[in-house]
């Protein structure tokens, strides 16, 4: 069976895109990119499932909080682009056991997110069936031709990450304390991806399934391999939870080396963790030993 970048590639190359859509940048990144004729903004569209189970779980979950997630994990993808949200689309499918309370819960912790991110819900679809599962869609804007891509960086280009690492799959495992929180309620990084952009940076991707998958992409992406050393921590996060736990919903990306770039963002750390290399594309060593893509594939079980 196909892993999730195999699948994702085979859909890219049979998805024609006629000339006269518009379409600056399609399947394949955090988010596609529309250029509508004269416009001074690019539109970025992004898609995002979250599943009873597999996202979340009834039992540890607030209903507020997967409200909230579900629309953290699609403006993640905006902040990844360098780009402002505008508005979201949300299709919820509800399982036997939601009542209403749960139905009001839930969007209650996504509204809370969108008042205080200017995303406007402006639609959707509700169903039934045997458990929960929504699909978030969230469109932003970006100046035209500046969204950061996962394909722009360049051999030489120094590797940072935003934050601690970890943080998330600590959470999941220990369902205590402050790695709990973010786990349930990530904060995607709008301010830092527009800080960004304006700064020169081009290439950068959320982690969303692990440092050591979403690097890999990205230096696949852009043709490139990477070397890197152990990224910053959460406390009390293992080395394994920094370099392959997923939903840390952190920025990582890439700068040419003079670019001048603070040692933090709003209280956030920027760190630098590496260098790109001209290799084997989509390879990434750490501490000269090669570090295998062991984050979170969703295909993997199938």
């Amino acid at each position: 069976m196909w892993s999730e970048p195999e699948l994702v590639e085979q859909l890219r190359r049979k998805a024609l895109v006629p000339p006269s859509a518009g379409i600056v940048l399609g399947i394949g990144d955090d988010c596609a990119i529309v250029r509508p004729r004269g416009a001074a903004e690019d539109w970025l569209y992004t898609t995002d499932m979250m599943l009873e189970g597999t996202h979340f779980l009834r039992t540890t979950h607030t209903a507020a909080d997967a409200g909230w997630k579900a629309l953290a994990r699609g403006l993640s993808d905006i902040a990844a682009m360098g780009g402002e949200p505008r508005f979201c689309l949300l299709s919820l499918a509800l399982g036997p056991w939601v009542d209403q309370r749960w139905v009001d819960g839930f969007y209650r912790g996504l509204l809370s997110l969108a008042n205080a991110t200017a995303t406007a819900l402006i639609g959707g679809d509700l169903a039934h069936t045997d458990r929960v599962l929504c699909d978030i869609v969230v469109a932003g804007v970006v100046p035209r031709g500046e969204a950061l891509r996962r394909d722009r960086a360049r051999a030489g280009d120094a590797i940072y990450v935003s934050g601690r690492l970890g943080g998330s799959a600590l959470g999941l495992e220990t369902a205590r304390g402050q790695a709990w929180t973010r786990h349930k309620r990530p904060s995607p990084r709008l301010a830092l991806g527009g800080f960004l952009r304006a700064a020169g940076v081009r290439a950068a991707m959320d982690l969303s399934d692990g440092l050591s998958l979403d690097l890999h992409r990205l230096a696949a992406a852009s043709g490139l391999c990477a070397e890197i050393t152990a990224p910053p921590r959460f406390p009390g996060a293992t080395l394994d939870h920094s370099l392959h736990g997923g939903e840390d919903y952190e920025l990582l990306f890439t700068a040419p080396p003079r670019t001048p770039l603070p040692a933090h963002f709003e209280g956030l750390p920027l760190t630098r963790i590496g260098t790109m290399r001209r290799g084997l594309a989509g390879a990434v060593r750490l501490d000269g030993a090669p570090l295998e893509p062991l984050g979170y594939d969703h295909l993997k079980s199938l």
